[in-house]
């Protein structure tokens, strides 16, 4: 696991808009959505949208035009990797 995926796993912990990570983690949206991705598709992150509690489906051809709009989570295999490092 990369350091940006770590970090980025650091700040899933609970559900967490693309810019409160962006933010904290002080990184350009074009990066961290192309690491959002690529967690998503190991099945370490998943994503919500309207609202926290709505989550929808990753559609990798349409992911970098919306990854800005959704929050992100964590999965308990996202987080077994990131704390077994």
């Amino acid at each position: 696991m990369t350091e940006i995926e770590l970090d980025i796993l650091d700040e899933l912990y609970f559900v967490t808009s693309f810019a409160e990570v962006t933010t904290n983690l002080k990184v350009e949206d074009k990066t961290l959505c192309r690491e959002l991705g690529r967690l998503i598709n190991r099945g370490y992150v998943k994503c919500f949208f309207p609202d926290p509690d709505s989550e929808v489906d990753y559609l990798a051809e349409r992911f970098e035009d919306d990854c800005h709009k959704y929050f992100y989570l964590a999965t308990k295999e996202g987080l077994l990797a990131h704390n077994s490092r």
